[in-house]
């Protein structure tokens, strides 16, 4: 790893941990190989310290962002991610059940029906 790029990564790694999950990050880092191991550092250093660190907004709010951008992606495995992430961050069923809806009318109903099938996995998952 760049030494430029440390700094950031360990504050970044920090903040992903905080979202996602000590487990959850140690798998990614740990399941990366010299093909992929540049872009783990790169994201966690610059989505994560970058992005997620910054005042402004709390994990809580950038969390409900995500939801509804992946949605609007169709972006499914990333979703499931970040749905547990958005738990983790305080947001409630109720809340990113809200996401979704409000989604819909955006992103159209099957963006928004595949979201709520991804999350009802979560929920099971979690005993949600």
């Amino acid at each position: 790893m760049d030494a430029d790029l440390k700094p950031m990564f360990e504050r970044g790694l920090a903040v992903r941990k905080q979202v996602l999950g000590e487990d959850y990050v140690n798998q990614a880092l740990e399941g990366a190989d010299d093909f992929s191991r540049p872009l783990q550092e790169y994201l966690t250093a610059h989505a994560w310290a970058a992005s997620w660190a910054r005042e402004g907004l709390t994990h809580k709010q950038r969390s409900m962002l995500n939801l509804a951008m992946l949605t609007a992606l169709n972006r499914g495995h990333e979703l499931k991610i970040h749905i547990g992430g958005a738990l983790n961050n305080g947001v409630t069923k109720e809340e990113i059940r809200e996401i979704f809806i409000h989604a819909a009318v955006y992103c159209g109903a099957p963006a928004a029906m595949e979201s709520f099938r991804i999350a009802r996995e979560v929920f099971a998952e979690r005993g949600i």
